[in-house]
């Protein structure tokens, strides 16, 4: 009975993948309730959709077509974000009195 047990966690460790995911509380649990719904862990419901994933399943596929659409406008938004700010701190050089920015006089 032990030595089964050894065997299987040897056989675990040289076959199984350990992944770490991050994500907000607020979608953790709401995952989490949605998993308890149907009886399932999140290590189930993960590992198929990462089968079905290299299976090319065009639900997954969407999936994480809208993914890549999420990131590239989150980076959008932080990109129009940066640029706003970048444009405030650029005007508010500008001295309209002195027909010429702050960062000239200080030079």
């Amino acid at each position: 009975m032990e030595n089964e047990k050894s065997l299987q966690k040897l056989t675990d460790f040289e076959t199984k993948k350990s992944v770490h995911v991050s994500m907000s509380k607020l979608a953790h649990s709401e995952f989490r309730k949605k998993l308890f719904d149907f009886d399932l862990s999140m290590q189930e419901v993960l590992e198929l959709f990462a089968i079905l994933a290299g299976e090319n399943d065009e639900r997954v596929i969407d999936i994480m077509k809208q993914a890549k659409s999420l990131k590239r406008n989150k980076a959008l938004q932080n990109l129009t974000n940066n640029e706003v700010e970048n444009l405030y701190d650029a005007i508010s050089q500008i001295d309209p009195f002195r027909g010429q920015d702050n960062i000239s006089k200080n030079q």
